[in-house]
């Protein structure tokens, strides 16, 4: 097996440095060749009096001064190991009822496969990343527990706890890609709070420590880094014949495959495809259906100190609106949870440049009495599929090899932003009803596109004229290619992770590639 990645390797002891003065500031490191350039739409218009528009003590947002939204990118990392290598690590099942949204509300696509039919699969995952969770979470059962118990709540998830009980909502332990004790020869999470930043340990369950470093244990794996395919190219009989592959020199590489996995996400390998004279796009389906995670963060001061640099980020989670049907007046679903490390408050320069206003001695003798009182409040939530928000080939923009950028088009329709809408609030209630009423900055993506969790644009499915591959992730017409990654996804789910149904639906492919010669007649 030949695994083949765009971006640099990168070395876990080297270059996630977490020893410097100024490693608050740094985000996770940039290498030759570990961001791949995307081209953005214009951003949609916004109306100028919503209550959404993102608002900091440091003055108001953006979008008050062109009115439209703000179009921070696609943010992502190339290497071995993908943008697993930065994600916080969180590890979740998808909500059974978000796999037929069209059969049961309306809306989006059915998936082709069931939760039952995922569920030895997501189990499978669990086992090989190494995740630690909670006995149950709300309506996903379970063949088998988590692999690890739970780690403890930090101070700050505790107090957040304390508001969401008051209101009649659960909070509970987070599932996380983070060992709570050793695992597998890998080390247990030492909760220095950077998990975005790069685990110089390991374990964090990124796939370079779990999936590839696994495949390369048995010696019939080679891992190519800085080797970008830039077109994939058409054979007999509905086959892939070979990939061509781009050379540090600007040359290709043409290498013949009898079988073509495609795991390059739900931006570049619609990309990709499009790129190859449309390949798999026989439904007109390919790049359409974009979808992003919808995001709101909150944050305010609490009267006593909360510490929310210490423990693990993203460690408590409120599921209760997370089911398709469970924020009243629209469908599709969202989550709550403790964003008060995760939000950039892991350093006393965030909090000066964030929290508190003023300046000179004022806002030092501010400094004093407040640094520590952060904590903020976090919600992901579902993204319907629309016609207007899509992934295509830029016209004029290209890549070092002539390739065509991948030109993004969001677009949040008005069911999203009443979405957006009640994630605000129910963030601001669960701040108030823990004693947090000093709000200091209130953002989200209705006002600024920054995704790191993309989907849809290669979409699963039953029916060829509606989809881009079967529920086994092969294409429907190409006889030896698969697609791996979220951009199968037909609904993004209530605020779900996606990295775990992501491991899972490529085990089960690799389990039908087993059995589905491709060079056999149909």
């Amino acid at each position: 097996m030949l695994l083949l990645d765009a971006g640099p390797r990168f070395d876990p002891l080297v270059d996630y440095p977490l020893t410097g003065a100024n490693w608050a500031r740094e985000g996770f490191p940039e290498k030759p060749g570990s961001k791949g350039e995307v081209a953005l739409a214009p951003g949609q218009e916004l109306a100028r009096d919503e209550p959404l528009l993102a608002s900091f003590n440091k003055g108001w947002g953006r979008a008050a001064s062109d009115g439209r939204r703000s179009m921070g990118g696609y943010d992502h990392v190339r290497g071995i190991g993908g943008s697993t290598l930065h994600f916080t690590g969180e590890s979740h099942r998808l909500h059974p009822d978000s796999m037929k949204m069209k059969t049961r509300f309306g809306v989006a696509a059915d998936w082709p496969i069931d939760y039952a039919e995922l569920e030895s699969y997501y189990a499978r995952a669990e086992a090989l990343v190494g995740v630690a969770g909670p006995l149950q979470q709300s309506a996903r059962w379970r063949s088998r527990p988590f692999p690890l118990p739970p780690h403890p709540l930090s101070y700050a998830a505790k107090t957040l706890g304390r508001g969401t009980a008051a209101l009649g909502l659960s909070w509970q332990a987070n599932s996380r890609a983070a060992l709570s004790l050793p695992y597998g020869g890998r080390a247990d999470c030492n909760y220095c709070g950077a998990c975005n930043k790069g685990c110089p340990r390991g374990d964090k369950g990124s796939a370079d420590v779990t999936f590839v470093a696994s495949a390369l244990e048995t010696g019939r794996c080679t891992v190519r880094a800085d080797s970008p395919v830039v077109r994939v190219e058409k054979g007999k009989d509905d086959r892939i014949a070979a990939v061509l592959v781009g050379r540090q020199d600007g040359s290709l590489e043409r290498i013949s495959t009898p079988l073509l996995v495609l795991a390059a996400g739900a931006v570049e390998s619609p990309r990709l495809l499009l790129a190859s004279g449309q390949l798999g796009n026989e439904s007109g389906e390919v790049g359409r259906n974009f979808m992003e995670s919808i995001w709101v963060l909150v944050g305010a001061l609490h009267p006593e100190p909360q510490q929310g640099r210490r423990g693990l980020p993203s460690d408590a989670v409120c599921w209760d609106f997370n089911a398709p049907d469970a924020v009243p007046g629209v469908v599709g679903g969202c989550r709550f949870y403790n964003a008060s490390a995760e939000g950039g408050f892991t350093s006393l320069q965030d909090f000066a440049l964030r929290a508190v206003p003023g300046w000179g001695r004022d806002h030092a003798q501010a400094m004093r009495k407040l640094w520590g009182h952060a904590l903020s409040v976090g919600a992901i939530g579902e993204n319907l599929p629309n016609d207007r928000a899509h992934v295509a080939l830029d016209p004029e923009r290209r890549d070092r090899f002539g390739v065509p950028l991948a030109r993004l088009s969001p677009w949040l329709t008005d069911d999203d932003v009443a979405r957006l809408r009640f994630m605000a609030a129910k963030s601001r209630e669960i701040l108030a009803a823990c004693g947090a009423r000093d709000i200091f900055e209130s953002y989200s993506s209705w006002d600024e596109f920054h995704a790191s969790q993309v989907f849809g644009t290669c979409r699963m499915g039953a029916d060829p004229a509606t989809s881009v591959v079967r529920g086994d992730l092969r294409s429907h017409r190409w006889r030896n290619l698969w697609i791996t990654d979220a951009s199968v996804f037909p609904s993004t789910g209530g605020g779900e992770a996606p990295a775990l149904t992501i491991h899972a639906l490529a085990l089960r492919a690799v389990d039908r590639i087993g059995r589905d010669d491709p060079a056999r007649p149909r």
